[in-house]
């Protein structure tokens, strides 16, 4: 059981390898809604971590939609009282789109590309902070109504349009097992007693949306937070 575990683990990481970029991660901002997972660190919590992640990772690279995605995370893993995902909305940190998103979107230079940033939240963990870039004059003027006086997320907001997702970028931001590994003899307590210390992002993934019609109309860059972490330990 324990070497199938092993075997499910390193493999996903490396396919999720396959997709990564080598530039730096994107750092989080600081949020008053915050969660530590509270796990011992010992080589089997490490692996049972990498498992969880590589498992949600893949979910959501197979999903539409990463909102349902996490969604459904969050209730299976009893993360809040109501497992509903609500987007905590960052103010004054507009980007504007780079040549490779206009190209990427189809949108013409002067065509109007918006920027939001949020925290995708359920209770009070933080599982995902995302950039998106839009192209407003492909929404309804009820979605834009919304993006723009609401905390509904993006995923939420353009459900009507029956969107897709194809990931271009996904990778690993967080190694729970250490370089090698595969090769050391560790036992399963080891480190035990000492807390599983883990940094606020864990893994990132970007993707452009489509219309059903197969028009892109946002894309996205997600760091998934520790915070989907935020349940007791497996025992």
């Amino acid at each position: 059981m324990k070497h199938g575990l092993l075997a499910v683990a390193a493999g996903a990481s490396f396919a999720l390898s396959l997709l990564g970029a080598a530039a730096p991660p994107r750092v989080a901002q600081e949020s008053t809604v915050r969660s530590v997972p509270s796990w011992s660190d010992s080589f089997v919590s490490r692996v049972e971590a990498l498992a969880l992640i590589q498992t949600l990772n893949g979910e959501i690279l197979a999903s539409p939609s990463a909102t349902a995605t996490l969604e459904k995370w969050c209730r299976d893993h009893h993360l809040a009282e109501d497992p509903q995902v609500v987007a905590h909305r960052t103010t004054g940190a507009e980007q504007p789109p780079t040549k490779e998103q206009r190209q990427r979107l189809e949108a013409t230079h002067d065509e109007r590309v918006r920027h939001r940033r949020v925290e995708l939240a359920c209770g009070n963990r933080v599982l995902s902070v995302a950039d998106n870039w839009y192209v407003p004059s492909r929404l309804t003027t009820d979605m834009n109504r919304q993006l723009d006086t609401t905390d509904a997320p993006f995923g939420k907001v353009v459900r009507p349009l029956a969107p897709f997702r194809r990931t271009f970028a996904a990778r690993m931001l967080w190694q729970p097992l250490p370089e090698g590994w595969e090769s050391r003899s560790i036992t399963a307590s080891q480190g035990s007693s000492e807390k599983l210390e883990m940094p606020d992002a864990l893994f990132e993934h970007k993707a452009v949306l489509y219309t059903s019609r197969n028009r892109p109309f946002a894309e996205v860059d997600e760091l998934y937070q520790r915070g989907i972490l935020a349940f007791p330990q497996p025992r």
